[in-house]
């Protein structure tokens, strides 16, 4: 039970030294994650569509 109690007052030490983000930086940080997502699903979309396509050409040769 000692080595856990100690376990967790380390992760509480390490946690007081973690530099947390700024409100400005999160908020950049956030924007970035989002445009990349919607990106992401744009292009994914496109890809299936574009394969989706070429198998429906395939199919009716």
């Amino acid at each position: 039970m000692a080595k856990l109690k100690q376990f967790f007052k380390n992760v509480l030490s390490e946690m007081r030294k973690t530099s947390w983000p700024k409100r400005k930086e999160l908020s950049k940080y956030t924007l970035v994650v989002i445009s990349t997502l919607i990106f992401m699903a744009v292009f994914f979309m496109l890809v299936d569509l574009g394969i989706s396509k070429l198998f429906r050409m395939y199919l009716d040769l």
